[in-house]
């Protein structure tokens, strides 16, 4: 396993198990699978529906001994309809079953954004959460939270891939010791990045799958990454990552790749409807 340190000193995985549209049922087996397989990180979010299926794998496998809470990195999200209840970090925490997460998030730049990140800051403040961090900033949303933050974010979740490394992005938050975490980090399962030539060339060399080779190449970009599986072969495959090194001539070709796609585009409509979008426990 390797680790990143956060600006603040926190110790986090470079790699996790992520949760994104995986059954609550699924959810459990997976996380509990990825903690026996080495895994250290987990990535969830309130709007995943799976943030209780989180709690009773890593209840599970504190149980057993296989992991203890210290050893393990939990992040998860709040979702815009929660960014002014009081009440939603505590409630998050009981899904879970902790005490504290190690990561937590804003979602989506929308809705009263900055209300979300002030319960962010004050849950740091309270020993709740770790590390804080936002999902989906862009533009005029980025710039307004990094002017208004007394906290910088330790984290930034963004789409990242070879096909989309957020150069741009990259670059603004720099300055600010934000790293980065990428989803879709294997393009959102398509085959046409996996299976890219110059995957294909480097799997023939390390004895690797084209995407261990990707992901991979996600850890030496200094990212962050969270695939996500059902699948307990492919959750050891993913993990199974750290006995070989890509070389800069080889990082360079990937390099290539970077402007030609990009899987996820919400428009200012559809943002706007997640400030909309209540969940079910909302309700209860």
């Amino acid at each position: 396993m390797e680790y990143i340190t956060l600006s603040n000193g926190v110790k986090a995985p470079v790699i996790g198990i992520g949760t994104f549209m995986i059954s609550p049922e699924d959810t459990e087996n997976s996380v509990y699978s990825a903690l026996k397989s080495g895994y250290r990180m987990i990535d969830t979010a309130n709007a995943y529906m799976n943030e209780e299926a989180v709690g009773k794998a890593l209840a599970k496998a504190f149980e057993e001994g296989i992991v203890t809470r210290e050893e393990v990195f939990v992040s998860t999200k709040l979702w815009p309809t929660l960014y002014e209840n009081e009440t939603a970090v505590d409630k998050t925490l009981e899904r879970l079953k902790l005490d504290y997460v190690d990561l937590l998030f804003i979602h989506q730049p929308s809705g009263n954004y900055m209300a979300g990140y002030l319960q962010l800051e004050k849950a740091y403040k309270d020993g709740k959460a770790r590390s804080l961090g936002i999902s989906n900033f862009v533009g005029e949303s980025l710039e307004t939270l990094l002017a208004e933050a007394e906290i910088a974010p330790h984290v930034m979740q963004a789409e990242a891939h070879p096909y989309c490394t957020e150069r741009e992005i990259r670059e603004r938050i720099t300055e600010y010791g934000t790293a980065l975490m990428g989803w879709y980090p294997l393009g959102h399962g398509d085959p046409g990045l996996v299976k890219e030539p110059v995957f294909t060339k480097l799997a023939d060399k390390y004895c690797k799958s084209n995407a261990q080779i990707v992901l991979r190449w996600h850890t030496q970009m200094g990212f962050m990454t969270i695939p996500g599986s059902r699948n307990p072969d492919h959750i050891r495959a993913n993990f199974d990552i750290f006995d070989f090194t890509l070389t800069d001539e080889e990082m360079a070709e990937i390099a290539k790749l970077d402007g030609t796609k990009r899987y996820y585009v919400a428009d200012e409509e559809t943002v706007a409807k997640y400030a909309e979008l209540h969940l079910p426990f909302e309700e209860e």
